[in-house]
């Protein structure tokens, strides 16, 4: 019984850290995209604080765009994961392959992680000076 338990716990281990290099690599990513979209609409958004914007409304602007990307990500995650989850159902003990506390916590988990990744972009979206943009173009 050791041996199969041990065997199944490497396993789980071995998706643990492929499941930790993922989340890594999606924080990267989804930084990187919001940033770049930041930055290739830097104008634009210099252009909408010169004529009045406030810097908490270019914020909100930046921050909605990623979690509306986030949004569609999870829902596709999730309907992946209610598909593939039968196949892992043999690694489980104790827990349903469709745990819907499980779904809830890493979809709120994930849109957390996203919710932080798309931060920093938005708080240096609404920090642009315009003149300084709008006078280099």
């Amino acid at each position: 019984m050791a041996r199969y338990v041990a065997r199944t716990s490497f396993a789980l281990v071995l998706l643990a850290i492929a499941a930790g290099v993922a989340l890594v690599l999606g924080i990267i990513g989804v930084y990187g995209v919001i940033s770049y979209a930041v930055s290739q609409r830097s104008r634009e958004l210099a252009l909408r604080m010169a004529l009045g914007a406030q810097a908490g409304h270019v914020k909100g602007m930046v921050l909605r765009q990623g979690l509306l990307l986030c949004a569609i990500a999870v829902t596709i995650g999730l309907g992946l994961a209610f598909g593939l989850t039968r196949l892992m159902a043999g690694l489980l003990y104790g827990v349903s392959p469709v745990d819907p506390v499980t779904f809830l916590a890493v979809a709120a988990g994930l849109s957390g992680v996203a919710l932080a990744a798309t931060y920093l972009p938005a708080r240096r979206a609404a920090g642009v000076d315009p003149m300084t943009v709008l006078r280099a173009e």
